[in-house]
């Protein structure tokens, strides 16, 4: 069984909730039980479970608890699918069909500082640096690895908040006071100076744990230099500056010396060894040998709405075969949601000209020879021609609650399988993006090689020669509706502005348009600037 903590203790969530106002002044963070206690010589490991709880889970009471952030519910503010929806649904990825509020915004990539999801994403980040911070303040210094760790976490935390907000409140320490506000370019010089200073003092694992032995779940020095490496990649954007020696320094760092790989051999014949990373099994059937970093989940100790359940159950319908010919669904008998599908734009990644054959999910690989074309076109059209139509749009089955070995799982309603936060796949495509750039458009030789493994595990042809536009494209296809897509489409200047690239629904418009410059940035939240006087909305809003 997989947990990450079962209280946190009163006192920490009172500074904690002091912490909060940082974000929104009536914000707060509470444990289910208020009147709960645990042993004091727990405290400290269950404060730093939570930092990396509140990517996994909305509250101490797992899917079906109250939500850590007051106001918001768990499935708003769920770390994940609100990764999803900010990096997928506002570009060419994905369009849902849902008519909740905010929703709209995203497909067309026109978001506001009154935007619910965006808010709750933004809540959710700011959460996770306060109880980093708490942890700091109150145990920092007694286990150098632990402290590494929280610091690690609070660093990932500012990354995202720098790459979708830029400028944004900056608190390192518990306070009433109002935080002020951090330029972009000096919120990066702060993160990479903190993953540059942990590096050596995280655990260096000589293997690559599965759950449930020890480190899996915890960032380690690897995954430091992964983030290092995208943080490089995507320096120009943060700071102006070029960065892509760096880039490439700690990609091949995580490639040559770290003890993780691709997955590469699958488990059984039934299940290639792409599927087998994001299925209900992907904690034991050899896949964490990829995943520097995994949120946990399981059916029924550590259950969440907003995690991997949202991945699967959030993009199928009841006719959806993943399995095979005769197999509907994800494996939870749960009644499908309907919502994300693919945009012509990601299908046309694999079939430029349109010509996908009437399948499913299952077959789909074998036609498009790749193991990564995992979606659904049986019943269904190419065209996003009416957003709230789920048909409209081709369905994906990449994640699903199946077990590699046809066992079943630990529960009918929520699913086991983990989100590989950190692949090492990330660190392939980094490098040879990263000496790209450095090179007049071209990957060097060693560049091409990881290109074409990649290429390789999910039995797609080789290539010679690489452009940066098929690297864009490879993005994609390694790693659609894992959270990357903006701000790939953002580092290769397609998101905002005068790109003249276009997807269905950008811009609120079917085939799509240009959107104005500064949605390459989110709004700051109405609801923070009007809690804090300190704070500046990022132009254009």
């Amino acid at each position: 069984m997989k947990k990450f903590i079962k209280y946190i203790v009163p006192s920490a969530v009172a500074v904690l909730s002091m912490g909060m106002t940082s974000c929104a002044g009536d914000l707060d963070v509470s444990p289910i039980d208020p009147n709960t206690t645990t042993s004091g010589e727990n405290l400290g490991d269950n404060l730093l479970n939570k930092c990396y709880a509140n990517m996994a889970v909305a509250g101490q009471g797992g899917a079906n608890g109250d939500c850590d952030i007051d106001g918001l519910d768990g499935g708003t503010t769920g770390f994940v699918r609100q990764l999803f929806n900010a990096q997928s649904l506002t570009t060419d990825e994905a369009v849902c069909a849902w008519g909740d509020a905010g929703i709209s915004n995203l497909n067309f990539g026109t978001c506001d500082a009154s935007h619910p999801m965006l808010a709750g994403l933004y809540y959710r980040l700011y959460a996770g640096i306060d109880y980093c911070n708490q942890y700091l303040s109150a145990y920092g210094g007694q286990d150098e690895e632990k402290t590494a760790e929280a610091r690690f976490l609070r660093a990932y935390y500012y990354s995202v908040l720098m790459d979708g907000w830029g400028n944004v409140p900056f608190a390192t320490t518990i306070s009433t006071e109002k935080p002020h506000q951090i330029k972009r370019a000096d919120l990066y010089k702060w993160v990479i100076s903190e993953l540059r200073d942990v590096e050596g003092k995280l655990s260096a694992p000589t293997s690559a744990p599965k759950e449930n032995e020890s480190g899996y779940g915890r960032a380690n020095k690897y995954t430091d230099q992964l983030l290092l490496s995208r943080i490089y990649l995507n320096a120009k954007v943060y700071a102006g500056v070029e960065k892509y020696d760096s880039a490439a320094y700690y990609a091949q760092e995580v490639i040559t010396k770290s003890p993780y790989k691709l997955h590469k051999t699958a488990k059984t014949s039934n299940w290639t060894a792409y599927q087998e990373l994001f299925m209900g099994d992907n904690g034991q059937n050899g896949a964490t040998e990829e995943s520097l970093l995994s949120l946990p989940q399981d059916g029924i100790s550590t259950t969440s709405w907003g995690t991997t359940m949202f991945l699967m159950a959030g993009s199928i319908d009841k006719n959806v075969h993943i399995k095979d010919a005769n197999t509907t669904g994800i494996n939870l008998a749960i009644n499908p949601w309907a919502g994300n599908r693919m945009k012509k734009d990601l299908v046309e990644k694999w079939f430029p000209k349109d010509d996908a054959p009437e399948t499913g999910a299952y077959a789909m690989p074998a036609a498009a020879g790749d193991d990564r074309a995992i979606f659904d076109s049986e019943g269904r059209k190419l065209e996003n021609t009416a957003t709230t139509q789920f048909t409209d749009g081709y369905a994906t089955g990449k994640f699903n609650n199946f077990y590699t070995d046809g066992t079943s799982a630990h529960a009918t309603d929520l699913p086991d399988a983990d989100f590989f936060l950190f692949r090492i796949a990330e660190a392939y495509l980094n490098y040879a993006e990263a000496t790209a750039r450095a090179n007049n458009d071209s990957p060097t030789p060693r560049g091409i090689e990881y290109l074409n493994e990649l290429r390789a595990r999910a039995h797609a042809a080789q290539k010679t020669s690489y452009t940066l536009n098929d690297i864009c494209d490879e993005w994609a296809r390694e790693f659609y509706f894992e959270g990357y897509r903006r701000t790939t489409l953002i580092r290769f200047n397609r998101f905002a502005g005068n790109v003249n690239y276009n997807w269905a629904w950008k811009g609120g418009v079917l085939n799509g348009t240009n959107i104005d410059k500064h949605y390459n940035l989110f709004a700051i939240p109405e609801q923070d600037r009007n809690a804090n006087s300190n704070l500046e909305q990022n132009p254009g809003y």
